[in-house]
């Protein structure tokens, strides 16, 4: 899976993007999170508070019962706002 990284999630995490084989068994995006998250402390701080992290999955909004595959590209993003 390509895994990309927006705005303060980039920043906390340290890059903007990385390539992660998909473990056995990892079947969601919320397992997916919940593997990132115990990597190290900048995962940690990125993906602290779920609720505010948007995701997409292969550039379609998805949320985080969406199914994942290996070869997918999983987006992960603050909210934007526009003004």
């Amino acid at each position: 899976m390509k895994l990309l990284y927006f705005a303060w999630m980039r920043q906390r995490i340290g890059t903007g993007e990385e390539t992660l084989t998909k473990p056995d068994g990892m079947a969601t995006v919320a397992e997916l999170i919940a593997h990132l998250a115990a990597r190290g402390p900048g995962y940690a701080a990125a993906f602290e508070n779920p609720a505010v992290i948007k995701v997409a999955i292969n550039q379609d909004y998805a949320d985080f019962t969406s199914p994942i595959a290996d070869g997918d590209e999983i987006a992960f993003f603050p909210p934007v706002t526009g003004g």
